[in-house]
């Protein structure tokens, strides 16, 4: 019985139909991950100000939300590297997408908020399992441009959920909710019908399983198989694999996991506090509609996805550890500059642009470093645990918000007191060792 390495038969593999549907379906995936949980923050003050309350009581809907995507990044996404990754993200996409529709006929602001919380269990597990899968599919020298594309679908469904607060004038903020409750419920049956499962982890986990020669002829036609290989990956040698989730502090990753748990907690907390609260900061310290807001915020929808991609493209030629670093001090900068500069102006919508470029591409790029560093058995672990520790940041950053306004804080003494975190992230990955770019994610030369 000959041995048939899964792993460099992908990795030999011409980009064609297979690959790119995988990466439309993760991305469409992702895109409606970043609307559900960046939505709610676009149109804050319409669902406050309709319950008859300030919008510094939507603390509490934003504290929820993180906290039940925090829980759930530590305990639903570790479960696709034991149930596979398409099977839960379907069951993801099915709960939260009915929890979403549900919230449409909350009666009191603590509905919204226990709804947006239950929600989160299962929409941070979209992330580091799509992830897992693009990483898992796609060709060695294209991975981090793919999932830097998928990640940019992300940032695609957060600046799409700026349009909501467009809808609300004629709809009511319930127009965003059913939004982003029925796209993923929509999405399930295409998901069960067109996105396979990744190779790898099948072999992981039963390298006799049929389905594996059914998906390697479909990517390639031509290839004949006898039914006598045995499948295997470097990783596994065809055996079957058990990780358990402590494993992300074995085998010479403790300190760098401890490391990039801990810029996650800075990183995503900074991205959840301003997702929360930069049109509630405009309109209250500024005297910015939400609406006008939405729309020049749109623009940043351009620095986002170009950020997002470029760089995935860098990735493959330049050591993530000094290029990520570059990104956190542009946040930095724009954010401290965005509160000197007038609203509206050109040089607003430049500054605009420049920090959207540099927080999704900054994000995305310690995101795909994660996706080097853990194997397969425990990739969506890996990537779902630092989510996890992120989503802690998210849960405690957002706190500031509220009470910036409660303490009457200026625009710019606010936006130069958010600029901090970044810079800390900075200097966080800096602290790695490089990581070889020939993505040899678990071998103790290749982590700190």
């Amino acid at each position: 019985m000959s041995a048939f390495d899964v792993q460099n038969f992908i990795d030999q593999r011409k980009i064609g139909l297979p690959q790119c549907l995988v990466l439309l379906l993760t991305t469409l995936a992702m895109f409606i991950d970043g609307f559900d949980i960046f939505m709610v923050g676009k149109i804050a003050p319409a669902i406050a100000g309709d319950f008859g309350t300030t919008p510094a009581s939507m603390t509490i809907v934003f504290v929820l939300q993180q906290t039940g995507l925090a829980i759930g990044a530590f305990v639903i996404s570790p479960l696709s590297d034991y149930y596979g990754r398409k099977r839960m993200l379907i069951i993801a996409f099915i709960i939260f997408g009915l929890l979403t529709t549900i919230t449409v006929f909350s009666t009191s602001l603590m509905m919204v908020a226990i709804l947006r919380g239950l929600s989160g269990l299962f929409l941070a597990s979209v992330v580091p399992t799509t992830m897992a899968l693009l990483a898992e599919f796609t060709p060695k020298r294209w991975r981090s441009l793919f999932i830097a594309i998928g990640i940019a679908g992300y940032s695609a469904g957060s600046a799409a959920g700026a349009a909501v607060a467009l809808l609300v004038p004629h709809y009511g903020w319930e127009s965003g909710f059913w939004l982003g409750g029925l796209m993923p419920l929509v999405m399930v049956p295409v998901l069960l019908l067109f996105l396979p499962e990744s190779l790898t982890y099948r072999v992981g986990r039963d390298p006799s399983h049929p389905a594996i020669a059914r998906t390697i002829r479909w990517m390639d036609r031509n290839l004949v198989l006898t039914g006598e290989e045995r499948f295997v990956t470097a990783e596994t040698g065809g055996k079957k694999v058990k990780a358990h989730v402590i494993d992300v502090f074995r085998d010479g990753r403790a300190r760098t996991s401890t490391i990039l748990f801990a810029a996650c907690v800075l990183s995503m907390g900074n991205i959840a506090l301003l997702a929360a609260w930069l049109p509630t900061f405009f309109q209250e310290m500024g005297g910015v509609s939400i609406q006008r807001f939405a729309i020049v915020s749109m623009t940043a929808f351009i620095g986002g996805m170009v950020g997002t991609v470029t760089i995935g493209f860098l990735m493959d030629r330049i050591g993530a550890t000094r290029l990520i670093p570059v990104y956190y001090i542009g946040i930095a900068a724009t954010l401290i500059l965005m509160g000197h500069v007038p609203f509206g102006t050109v040089g607003f919508v430049l500054l605009l642009v420049c920090w959207s470029f540099c927080q999704s591409g900054g994000q995305a790029g310690l995101n795909m470093l994660m996706t080097q560093i853990y194997p397969t058995a425990l990739r969506s672990t890996g990537v779902g645990w630092a989510g996890g520790a992120g989503r802690i940041g998210g849960i405690i950053a957002p706190l500031f918000g509220g009470m910036a306004l409660a303490s009457s804080f200026t625009l710019e003494v606010t936006l130069a007191m958010i600029a901090i975190p970044p810079v800390a992230v900075a200097l966080l990955v800096l602290l790695l060792k490089p990581i070889r770019r020939d993505g040899a994610p678990a071998a103790k030369p290749a982590v700190a």
